[in-house]
């Protein structure tokens, strides 16, 4: 007989792969996208605009940055630095060996 409360429903799993991995590609995309999207293009579509502003896709750019500019530029500031943390996550993490998800390392 065995006790169903001692044994998991599912085996235990280690994929024994490599953690950093996913430090890396996720504080990378965070960086790029933070700081490359949402500061600099934003910065850069406010600084390139004409004297009367255009709109592009229901968004309007013109020289002064209004309360929506000054929130994506801190949303991208925020998101910038988070990434910066999983990259130094990352790079104290142990390395392991880099194993694709269901074969043996």
């Amino acid at each position: 007989m065995v006790d169903v409360h001692e044994t998991p429903a599912v085996a235990p799993y280690d994929a024994r792969g490599d953690p950093r991995l996913g430090y890396f590609l996720g504080g990378g995309l965070l960086v790029a996208l933070g700081w490359g999207l949402g500061v600099g293009v934003d910065l850069a579509l406010h600084w390139l605009a004409p004297g009367g502003g255009f709109r592009l896709f229901g968004v309007y750019f013109g020289r002064r940055l209004g309360d929506y500019a000054w929130a994506t530029i801190g949303l991208g500031l925020f998101a910038g630095a988070m990434g910066v943390v999983l990259l130094a996550l990352g790079r104290s993490s142990p390395k392991g060996p880099f194993v694709l998800p269901g074969y043996d390392a």
